[in-house]
């Protein structure tokens, strides 16, 4: 980890990160510019029954076309679509690939329930939205996933990694999974994500970028 995301997650653990901060552009690029930093995350032992379950939830195709039932599902999608993909302007430039991005994390953090607010909020501070991001540990991807998992629930090919439906599907399973192991308590799951599990800095600043994407229809 960098000396400037040091600095960060310092200002996090103390509150002093909100808003006023992440709202500066400038000043929160320039704390994400850095090498990714995920890598801490420990390898579990799973049991087989849960192993299985994730196991099916990861592999489980479907193309992430959102389920849009009524007229006011549409609606509250396209402004949801529109704001985010203006927000996200400065991170990923081309329409399409915000377009891409966009529809499949909202299918896939519906399908494991988690908050659409907190999925982009968690990529925020893992990668910056940088794709192919790896860090020194091997992490990968937008939400730096440990190889490890695609042997633990996946077939052990670790290129899907970069595939971001594949890589969206496997951190939204795995969060929702720790999130169940820490019965519900967002901050301890968090930290169990990153290998830091009780520790403050990691789980503040991730809720604290979570506040700038969040939207009625979270």
């Amino acid at each position: 980890m960098n000396l400037q995301r040091r600095k960060f997650l310092r200002q996090a653990q103390k509150g002093g990160v909100g808003l006023s901060v992440l709202g500066s552009t400038a000043s929160w690029m320039a704390l994400l510019n850095g090498p990714a930093h995920a890598g801490n995350q420990a390898e579990e032992q799973l049991s087989d029954s849960v192993r299985t379950a994730l196991s099916q939830a990861v592999l489980q195709s479907g193309p992430p076309v959102p389920v849009l039932v009524t007229h006011q599902d549409k609606q509250d999608f396209n402004a949801w679509i529109t704001a985010t993909s203006h927000r996200l302007r400065q991170w990923m430039p081309h329409p399409d690939d915000r377009q891409e991005f966009l529809h499949t994390l909202w299918y896939e953090a519906r399908r494991a329930g988690l908050s659409l607010s907190l999925v982009l909020g968690l990529i925020e501070v893992e990668s910056a939205f940088r794709k192919y991001a790896i860090s020194s540990a091997g992490a990968r991807g937008y939400m730096q996933v440990m190889p490890f998992w695609t042997r633990s629930i996946g077939d052990g090919n670790e290129s899907v990694l970069f595939h971001t439906q594949t890589q969206l599907r496997f951190v939204c399973v795995i969060l929702r999974h720790m999130m169940a192991r820490e019965n519900g308590n967002l901050f301890l799951a968090l930290g169990r994500y990153n290998g830091s599990r009780g520790q403050a800095p990691y789980p503040q600043a991730v809720l604290a970028a979570q506040k700038k994407w969040l939207q009625s229809v979270d």
